[in-house]
């Protein structure tokens, strides 16, 4: 048979006020861990919300690419048709491009799904 188990010695009494600190510090202990964890868990957000400010970047510079190349070809064209018919030739050979992609995205959209 199992035998009782042996209470051993009663715990030593404490004064109010030593218990009192006691608790305090362990609730500065508890604080200050959640602190650490909440500016952990800021850490990771902070990391992961990085990365779409980098394609957003991207996007950016891809947009300023595209327009130096659409200001080059209008300057381009300007020798030989002057500026006005240079600028509308270069509206239609993108909006061609823009068209084309579209209509592109648009079908492959339509057969994925």
């Amino acid at each position: 048979m199992l035998k009782p188990a042996d209470p051993g010695a009663p715990p030593p009494d404490r004064p109010i006020v030593e218990l009192v600190h006691e608790l305090i510090d362990d609730g500065k202990a508890y604080v200050r861990a959640e602190i650490a964890l909440l500016k952990a868990i800021a850490a990771a957000k902070g990391k992961a919300l990085a990365l779409p400010g980098l394609f957003a970047a991207a996007f950016i510079c891809a947009l300023a690419a595209a327009t130096a190349l659409a200001v080059g070809v209008v300057l381009g064209l300007e020798r030989f048709i002057g500026p006005l018919a240079a600028g509308f030739v270069g509206m239609l050979i993108f909006a061609a491009i823009a068209g084309g992609l579209g209509w592109y995205g648009y079908e492959r959209l339509r057969r994925d799904l």
